[in-house]
């Protein structure tokens, strides 16, 4: 089965834009990359964009092509490995609505003073130390 010169840059064409398509929509890492290391992604992603660059400039299509790809999976990669969260970030979803409010700091607690009358009548009616 003969196949096109250009169906290989159709089929890599798909697999880049998928690549891309996973990087933001697949579920974000658990843990965070430290940032440092998300730079150095993201540098050699650029890197492989220069010596593809080069390639082209020295009209060998095909290797340019295989570098390009390169650098975009290394960049998207680098974009889906920035969405981790760390267990000292704010969650992403707001709070139950069902949930009341948490009280004020400045509120004084509510007393339950039927609760506060029993027990202090129940004090009151005791016998007293000594009396027996």
């Amino acid at each position: 089965m003969a196949t096109s010169p250009n169906a290989w840059m159709l089929l890599l064409a798909v697999g880049l834009v998928l690549a891309i398509v996973l990087s933001v929509c697949w579920t974000a890492p658990s843990r965070a990359v430290p940032r440092g290391d998300l730079h150095l992604l993201v540098l050699s992603g650029l890197s492989l964009y220069v010596v593809g660059g080069f390639a082209a400039l020295a009209h060998r299509e095909t290797l340019a092509g295989l570098v390009f790809a390169a650098g975009i999976i290394t960049c998207a990669l680098a974009v889906w490995l920035s969405r981790g969260t760390d267990s000292e970030d704010p969650p992403d979803e707001e709070e139950p609505a069902d949930e009341p409010p948490p009280p004020d700091p400045g509120d004084p607690p509510e007393l339950d003073w039927d609760q506060f009358e029993r027990a202090f009548r129940t004090y009151a009616e005791r016998e007293p130390a000594g009396t027996a």
